[in-house]
């Protein structure tokens, strides 16, 4: 391999080219982040909620009527 023969595109397109596949990622990344954490946040709020249900069906009085 002659690095005389490469031209000065090289030392442009290939920097470039790494640098915009960092950004892609960076957001793709960050989307899927934010994604997984609001899924683990509606979850979290979902079991707290069954939780709090089951807790006040088993705190109420037996109904004398059953």
């Amino acid at each position: 391999m002659n690095f005389a023969d490469m031209g000065a595109g090289h030392f442009i397109f290939i920097p470039a080219t790494l640098l915009i596949g960092i950004v892609i990622g960076w957001i793709l990344g960050s989307r899927a982040a934010t994604d997984a954490y609001r899924a683990d946040q509606r979850r979290r709020e979902e079991r707290a909620r069954r939780d709090t249900q089951r807790q006040v069906r088993s705190a109420a009085p037996p109904d004398p009527a059953a």
